[in-house]
């Protein structure tokens, strides 16, 4: 099989190129998932007789440029995590190999983000009154598939202490009456819950 016409879409800041084969077939890919020595299209060459290792390769950079047209609809719509967009791209159909190297690629360029996924989902659950304590969106998040070091991060920046103190008022609030009473003296309590000394201080303090 060789290659026998090599056409850019101008139009596109993505760089992306159809190439026709001899067989009839054509795909289109991006640099982004080609290897070293794929990258420069002038190096293809009309005519290049392909053997099967260049035509797995450019099968592959086809898939991984169809699995990351449905990846970036999908960001469109909402924030993603990398955990939730593996699942939604295997269940699509998708090879492992082929999903991994669109996300890679996707959180190399930023376009995906775990730490910023946390911030907006964290944020959300406030806004809705769906939360409980920092321990429960660190746990929660965890489930996602966000590590812990992003889940803190992303809690110090979205629970600024008034945020947090109002926190803590409505989980204790949501308490059954003899556990409230409990909780309410035991700082040791909250602490396990992840409230900060800051914010236990002015609670117990008032």
């Amino acid at each position: 099989m060789t290659i026998i016409s090599l056409k850019p879409e101008n139009s596109s800041a993505r760089g992306i190129i159809t190439v026709e084969f001899s067989d009839g077939s054509s795909v289109k890919v991006t640099a982004d998932y080609l290897p070293e020595g794929y990258t420069d299209p002038d190096s293809w060459q009309t005519g290049r007789e392909l053997n099967p290792a260049d035509e797995e390769i450019f099968r592959f950079a086809a898939s991984c440029y169809r699995a990351e047209k449905i990846a970036l609809r999908l960001i469109a719509r909402a924030e993603q995590c990398s955990l939730g967009l593996t699942a939604k791209l295997e269940y699509r159909g998708y090879d492992r190999s082929v999903v991994d190297a669109v996300v890679s690629a996707l959180l190399n360029k930023n376009l995906l983000n775990d730490r910023r996924f946390a911030e907006l989902w964290i944020r959300s659950r406030l806004a809705l009154g769906n939360s409980k304590s920092p321990r429960w969106f660190c746990a929660s998040l965890g489930k996602r598939g966000i590590d812990r070091n992003s889940s803190m991060k992303a809690l110090n920046e979205v629970l600024d202490p008034e945020t947090e103190y109002t926190l803590l008022l409505k989980f204790i609030e949501k308490c059954r009456p003899r556990e409230r009473e409990k909780i309410c003296r035991s700082r040791a309590n909250l602490k396990y819950e992840g409230f900060s000394s800051v914010v236990l201080d002015r609670f117990f303090e008032s």
